[in-house]
Parts: structure tokens; C-alpha cells; sequence
């Protein structure tokens, strides 16, 4: 119900407020600077000849400008798309092997990684850091060298302590 009346409003009087639109006074020019406005005044005055050729459409002109139509393909060899495959590096790289199969990812973006790829990543990391530095990580995931020390920075992974009750012993975890 909204809608049809949005649709009335808006359709009320169409043709009249277009009319009264396009009849309105079309914007100015902006102002020229005063040093220019004498010098034109001048030429305008001397030459009125120039008043007229600046507002007369050019009927040759413009009926050159009509016929022109411009179709151009870029004639490629073979050779030239053979090479540039061959230069080409994958865009994509497939995911390191994970057991936690939940999502069904074939292939990951060069320059970026999954959760599963970043948890591994921070955990590693946490662990061995002396194996696992910023630079290993950069190369082993393909991302830059920028990304991996902010992910190291500022993410962090959870780490899961349970405390016994007071009075119980506290059980080993094996």
C-alpha cells in the first residue's frame, strides 16, 4: 500500500514539472577573470563576426561525425599469447593438507590463507618461534612479509586452562 501511494506522489503532475524543468534557465558560464573579460570585450567588439561563428553548428562537420564508427581489433600472434602464459604464475595455490576438513576449499588466492592455514600458522608459530620465524611463514604461505608480522602482532591464538576447584588435586593431562 506504501508503495503505491510513494508512486502516486511521485507521478502527480509529471509532465508539467518536466516541462517547467526543461524550460528553466540553464546555468551560466562561470566568471572569467577581469584581465580576461576586457581583452574578450575587445575582440568581440572589433570582430563580431566571431559572436556568430562560435554559436553556428557546422552542418559538413557534423555530418562527417555521424558516419565515423570505429571498430579496431588488436591483431595478436600465437607466439605472443604462448609466452605470456608461460610467464604467467599461478594466481592460485591449493591448501596444505589439514584434518579439519569442514569447508571444501580447492584452491586459495596467492596472498592469502585460510583459518584452518592461519590457526596452524599462529600455533606453529607460538610454539617453535625460532623455527617458525615471520620470514618462514611469508615463504611457506606465499603472503607478504608486512602481513605475516601484523598477523603475528596482533592475533593471537586461544589457549585453554582449567583450573581444579580449591581442595581438589588437579588431574594431569597425559
Amino acid at each position: 500500500m506504501g508503495a503505491a501511494v510513494a508512486r502516486a506522489v511521485r507521478n502527480f503532475n509529471l509532465e508539467n514539472r518536466a516541462g517547467r524543468e526543461i524550460s528553466r534557465m540553464k546555468p551560466s558560464p562561470a566568471p572569467r577573470h577581469p584581465s580576461t573579460k576586457n581583452l574578450l570585450l575587445e575582440q568581440m567588439s572589433s570582430h563580431p563576426e566571431i559572436k556568430g561563428e562560435i554559436d553556428r553548428k557546422d552542418d559538413k562537420l557534423l555530418s562527417l561525425l555521424k558516419d565515423v564508427y570505429v571498430d579496431s581489433q588488436d591483431p595478436v600472434s600465437s607466439l605472443q599469447v604462448k609466452d605470456a602464459t608461460a610467464r604467467q604464475k599461478p594466481e592460485f595455490r591449493l591448501p596444505k593438507d589439514h584434518q579439519f576438513d569442514m569447508m571444501d576449499v580447492k584452491n586459495i588466492p596467492k596472498g592469502k590463507i585460510s583459518i584452518v592455514e592461519a590457526l596452524t600458522l599462529l600455533n606453529n608459530h607460538k610454539l617453535y618461534p625460532d623455527t617458525w620465524t615471520a620470514k618462514k611463514i611469508a615463504e611457506e604461505y606465499h603472503l607478504e612479509q608486512q602481513d605475516v608480522n601484523s598477523l603475528l602482532k596482533y592475533f593471537v591464538t586461544f589457549e585453554v586452562k582449567i583450573f581444579p576447584p580449591e581442595g581438589k588435586k588437579a588431574i594431569e593431562s597425559k
